[in-house]
């Protein structure tokens, strides 16, 4: 197999191992009290951050492994490179921090974190969580990412390629880890300083 025919397979993977060090790096030090402060009664805490990631992680992944596993037992090999298609790219792009004002979303119902999630489970739910992205990247690899579609597990009328779901997750994950890094800077800081979700 040539090295630059799976490059976009390794992109993906440092992009995961790259957010997986920035939450051990925020963890860094944290305490279980600073992991669930809050700079405002309605703003999300560092745990809240990452249990919101760990569930949405494992949401997208259970819309997309049906799909997934249909294409391996189909025999639907990769066409290309596994990137978003025009509108999904965009997507992804808006996902992206630093996060503007008018680009604040508020997260699906689904995926809203716990009101007081202890620190520790939630930092030990993501990990566990970029494990399974991690393993559903490695055995899907060789299969048409780019060709074969999902149901978006928010929004049904919209059906994303796995490519796509896949760089909104490594997206989605950069957005609130950066949330999260500025909530803890608030935190020693001492300021008040509500950061954007």
């Amino acid at each position: 197999m040539a090295t630059d025919y799976r490059s976009d397979i390794q992109d993906l993977e440092v992009a995961f191992v790259a957010n997986e060090r920035a939450a051990r790096s925020l963890l860094d030090g944290l305490s279980e009290a600073h992991g669930v402060w809050r700079a405002e009664p309605d703003s999300w805490s560092v745990a809240q951050c990452l249990d919101h990631l760990a569930t949405a992680n494992r949401v997208y992944l259970e819309a997309m492994r049906p799909a997934a596993e249909r294409a391996l037992q189909q025999g639907r090999h990769r066409r290309g490179p596994a990137v978003p298609g025009l509108i999904g790219g965009w997507f992804v792009r808006t996902m992206e921090p630093p996060v503007k004002p008018r680009r604040k979303l508020k997260a699906p119902k689904k995926i809203v974190p716990r009101p007081s999630p202890p620190l520790r489970d939630s930092a030990d739910q993501y990990f566990a969580s970029q494990d399974q992205v991690r393993a559903f990247l490695q055995r899907y690899a060789d299969i048409d990412l780019a060709g074969v579609r999902f149901v978006n597990p928010f929004v049904a009328v919209i059906r994303w390629s796995l490519a796509t779901g896949l760089h909104v997750i490594a997206a989605h994950e950069r957005r609130h880890l950066w949330q999260a890094w500025n909530v803890r800077a608030a935190l020693e800081s001492g300021g008040i300083h509500k950061p954007s979700s």
